[in-house]
């Protein structure tokens, strides 16, 4: 199936609203919140995901300077600062600002954006006990992109040893023990996150919880 660009941009607009629409109902207690992301609290998950929609070239390039050349530091280090110095009714008046918004941080692509929302909506989600679900199409683009660029997550080479089997649509991946769920499960697993390991079934959870237990 072909999806256009205007199409994965209509669903990134989909996604921040959702994610504006959950921090909405949340307490300001909620904003310092520890997020899925180790050392991330709420309100720096939202500061990124602000940042990164509207990022420029030569704005990257001075931060990761900044940063000694970690894009993972990088990352972090200006979240914090925009997070320290940002209430958190101006993060959700900027994240509102964002939804229209068609820009991609050098060298990522429209899908980055949208696999970035998707997964940070549950980084936040799932910590305050709140659910918002992932819809399914958007969930198998990321996934997609998460196995194809390797060089985020790494998730082709951690997870290439296992057979990864979609249950509610047509995705799969890798070779041995069998990991089965939903979609969005898998692309929670892709990106690093354990938290998906609950809605998975097959041998290979076992084996995956056995190395991060």
């Amino acid at each position: 199936m072909t999806t256009t660009s205007d199409e994965i941009w209509q669903a990134v607009a989909t996604e921040r609203a959702t994610l504006v629409d959950l921090l909405e109902n949340i307490s300001e207690a909620d904003w310092n919140h520890p997020t899925l992301c180790d050392g991330w609290r709420v309100r720096e998950v939202v500061a990124h995901v602000i940042l990164s929609s509207s990022a420029t070239l030569g704005a990257v390039l001075v931060k990761l300077i900044r940063a000694r050349g970690s894009i993972d530091r990088m990352s972090l280090d200006t979240a914090i600062r925009h997070a320290d110095r940002t209430t958190s009714q101006q993060l959700l008046a900027e994240l509102r600002a964002t939804i229209p918004l068609r820009m991609t941080p050098p060298p990522t692509t429209p899908t980055d954006r949208l696999m970035d929302t998707l997964v940070h909506i549950q980084d936040i989600a799932i910590p305050l006990g709140l659910s918002r679900e992932m819809p399914t199409a958007a969930a198998r683009l990321a996934l997609d992109r998460v196995w194809s660029a390797d060089w985020v997550f790494h998730a082709k080479k951690r997870l290439s040893p296992y057979r990864l089997t979609a249950t509610d649509t047509n995705w799969t991946a890798g070779t041995g023990p069998t990991i089965e769920g939903p979609i969005a499960a898998l692309l929670l697993l892709a990106s690093g996150r354990t938290a998906g390991l609950s809605a998975l079934t097959g041998e290979g959870v076992a084996i995956l919880r056995s190395k991060v237990g």
